[in-house]
């Protein structure tokens, strides 16, 4: 399975980028922190960022 998106992404719009997503995760400190549409939104665009160049494909 590849991270690779080719062409065919939509992006759709989030009335309430706060909402929660379904899930959580527990914080340093040991309290439970929401997951939001606006934390997945961010972690998927640094994770974007973050490739260098796309994979090879053999």
């Amino acid at each position: 399975m590849s991270l690779q998106h080719q062409g065919n992404t939509q992006e759709k719009s989030v009335q309430n980028p706060q909402a929660p997503v379904g899930g959580s995760i527990i914080g340093p400190d040991g309290k439970e922190i929401i997951i939001t549409e606006e934390m997945v939104q961010q972690a998927c665009k640094k994770l974007e960022e973050s490739r260098e160049a796309p994979a090879k494909k053999d």
